[in-house]
């Protein structure tokens, strides 16, 4: 049997009354229950069988008391899991916990850096990155994708103290090559800025592709990796992160922030539980889930580029996020040429005047790249049965044929 065969990724499970933000909560963010969705990045699969199981027999326990991640099943656990996946060593005396990647962001925004100072970001930007800085009181400063010169720029500004790298890059899918990085970390290292790598998506990497860890980059400059199995084994909703901190007394003063301050010395047993399992048992799921929604990308590729030859639309190196540009369609026209500049609108389509044709008539929920800073976009979630992808593409593509 292929590994493949072993799991079923086609069968629908019904999230809604689940408290579920994706199926329950999508009138919070398009103002209408009812509708499809395929916006936050969770799946629409159940995690992987050896994860359940492991959660089903600690449960079977019944005790569930304070907890400790400083223990050496996690941490031996994350060493496997970089050995075999990655093909790196990691250290793992400079691992922390958290209970989100985004609350390891705050508190090391905190740490490096104080009000008014410059966070760099490449554009398009993760929404989660913008609250997180500008909810801080920081500057946040975009660089596109891939421009380097600009990116030392703002780099080399004097209150410049930390680059967000996401690494592989959402909303895109890009995944950074070695050489790529190391010129990105021989960049801050220059101009005394610290980099904090958020790699959640890592896992998800396509074939042809692969995810060059920033433990191997960071070197004796000042850098964090902030990560999770939760995006890739789909288990958001148990709560808890890990990380790596290059520096001994950075490290020292993360985790008294986060077991003094924040009061969070216990983490949720559960979520260490997922993630033993998940990285000790869970590589063939994984596997086959890539597989899955790879076929799903493929999919919206042939369909999209069927009704419109002019997107000749890729899928993503990572992840089960369709990162899609309808600007060549005259979607969001006004924008730059870095897809983050301008408004949209201009001899062409709103983004706006599209969402009203997919919310009202087509009663489905899609990103709006304007979340991110690049209007003429769409990021479509293909985290999910390949029925619902179909269902999703064609309402895009009658949506966009609507208002054209």
């Amino acid at each position: 049997m292929s590994t493949s065969a072993r799991y079923d990724f086609d069968t629908v499970i019904d999230r809604r009354g689940t408290w579920c933000v994706q199926w329950d909560g999508v009138a919070d963010r398009f103002g209408v229950d009812g509708l499809l969705p395929f916006t936050i990045s969770d799946m629409d699969f159940a995690t992987a069988p050896e994860v359940l199981t492991a959660l089903r027999a600690r449960l079977d326990h019944g005790v569930l008391g304070y907890t400790t991640w400083q223990q050496d099943d996690f941490r031996s656990a994350v060493a496997h899991w970089y050995a075999t996946r990655y093909g790196t060593e990691v250290d793992t005396g400079r691992l922390v916990y958290g209970p989100s990647v985004l609350s390891q962001l705050s508190q090391l925004l905190q740490m490096w850096t104080a009000e008014g100072d410059g966070v760099v970001v490449h554009t398009p930007t993760y929404d989660g990155f913008r609250k997180a800085v500008t909810g801080l009181g920081r500057e946040l400063r975009g660089v596109p994708l891939g421009d380097t010169e600009a990116l030392e720029r703002e780099l080399a500004r004097a209150d410049a103290k930390v680059f967000v790298l996401c690494s592989p890059h959402n909303p895109t899918g890009r995944v950074w090559t070695e050489d790529e990085l190391r010129e990105m970390g021989a960049l801050a290292r220059r101009h005394g800025v610290a980099v904090i790598s958020d790699e959640i998506h890592a896992d998800f990497v396509h074939d042809g592709y692969r995810h060059v860890p920033w433990t191997r980059i960071g070197g004796d400059g000042r850098w964090a990796v902030i990560t999770s199995g939760s995006k890739a084994f789909n288990f958001p909703a148990l709560t808890g992160s890990y990380g790596f901190i290059g520096d001994p007394a950075d490290r020292a003063e993360f985790l008294r922030r986060m077991e003094t301050a924040e009061g969070l010395a216990s983490p949720a047993v559960l979520s260490l539980t997922a993630h033993i399992a998940a990285y000790r048992d869970g590589a063939a799921w994984l596997d086959a889930a890539r597989s899955y929604v790879a076929g799903n990308l493929a999919l919206i590729a042939e369909r999209l580029n069927g009704a419109f030859p002019e997107l000749a639309w890729q899928p993503p190196q990572a992840g089960y996020l369709a990162w899609i540009d309808l600007r060549p369609l005259g979607v969001g026209a006004g924008a730059g040429a870095d897809g983050v500049a301008g408004g949209g609108g201009v001899d062409g389509v709103d983004d706006e005047a599209l969402q009203r044709v997919l919310i009202e008539r087509e009663k489905v929920a899609i990103m709006p790249g304007a979340v991110y800073g690049a209007p003429g976009f769409l990021r479509l979630n293909a985290g999910c049965p390949r029925s619902k992808v179909v269902a999703g593409v064609e309402a895009l593509v009658r949506g966009v044929g609507g208002v054209r």
